[in-house]
């Protein structure tokens, strides 16, 4: 039981937040109050859970050495030596082949996203993480390539330009957990940890943010005055959501910069109560926009 609890521990439960990202098509692709699309989804969310936790075990054993000398990091099951490494694989594998066959069963197309996720996170474990920006990339894709999973799983097209506002929160959630280790660190002590983190400061990642914040701010904007969207939902009103965006991208920059967070989009969410707040009536006014035009259309 003690393995057993361990394992599921390294496999960071507390990140699987990140899986809501696969319901995002169920709202948007107005399935939200259809009950097969619901387990679908649901089920979509378990697989994504299984399939991350399994590269987190083979992550941390990789890592194993580097993570011993962070001052968080170190305190996982696999760097405090609480779990061997090998039982550690052996578990990712049997982990890995269990979502892998749940995902055929859900449809090819989405066994396929599984695989590019896997293949992705593998790279970058043992070649990308240290490969200047594309480690970003690699980092920002796990959140995208959900959303195109939970399309999939329900068979449901998603805008353009809800495509290019994932990838974009996606980059500047990456982009703020870089900045977060090297502060953190320190400059000397980021580059003994990794040495990818030596080819980045925090001017040149502030640059970064700052772009990626104003695509980030523009994609949405343009989605919701689409005329595609609009006359999808046979609304224009779903602007009005916009405000709650503007907030939650302020109040994350002004948790990065005053604050020293960023490190764990979920540990941010979960702790900051106005940033929660935001997000819960960004969801909430999305649903009663997008389907009290579909009922009253």
């Amino acid at each position: 039981m003690r393995h057993l609890y361990y394992i599921i521990k390294s496999m960071r439960p507390r990140q699987w937040i990140k899986n809501a990202f696969v319901l995002i098509p169920l709202i948007f692709g107005q399935k939200f109050f259809d009950y097969p699309s619901i387990l679908l989804s649901l089920e979509a969310v378990a697989i994504f859970c299984l399939l991350a936790g399994a590269v987190y075990l083979i992550n941390d054993v990789i890592d194993l050495s580097a993570d011993r000398k962070h001052p968080v990091k170190r305190q996982r099951p696999i760097a405090a030596g609480l779990i061997s490494p090998g039982f550690a694989i052996a578990t990712a594998i049997l982990i890995l082949s269990l979502s892998l066959i749940s995902g055929l069963l859900m449809g090819r197309g989405f066994l396929i996203v599984l695989a590019v996720y896997l293949t992705i996170q593998i790279a970058y474990i043992f070649f990308l993480k240290e490969r200047v920006i594309l480690d970003i990339f690699c980092i920002s894709s796990g959140f995208f390539l959900r959303v195109i999973a939970g399309a999939v799983a329900i068979h449901v097209d998603i805008s353009q330009w809800l495509i290019i506002c994932t990838i974009s929160i996606s980059m500047f959630l990456s982009l703020a957990k870089r900045r977060n280790e090297l502060t953190l660190l320190g400059v000397e002590d980021a580059e003994n940890h990794r040495k990818v983190l030596s080819d980045y400061s925090p001017y040149l990642l502030d640059q970064m943010i700052g772009i990626i914040t104003a695509t980030t701010l523009l994609s949405y904007m343009l989605y919701c005055i689409s005329p595609q969207v609009i006359a999808e939902f046979g609304t224009d009103q779903l602007i009005y959501t916009f405000p709650f965006v503007l907030y939650g991208i302020f109040r994350y920059l002004f948790l990065i910069h005053a604050k020293g967070k960023g490190g764990s989009p979920e540990e941010v969410l979960f702790t900051d109560l106005p940033l929660l707040i935001s997000v819960v009536l960004w969801g909430f006014c999305c649903i009663f926009i997008i389907y009290r035009a579909r009922a009253f259309g």
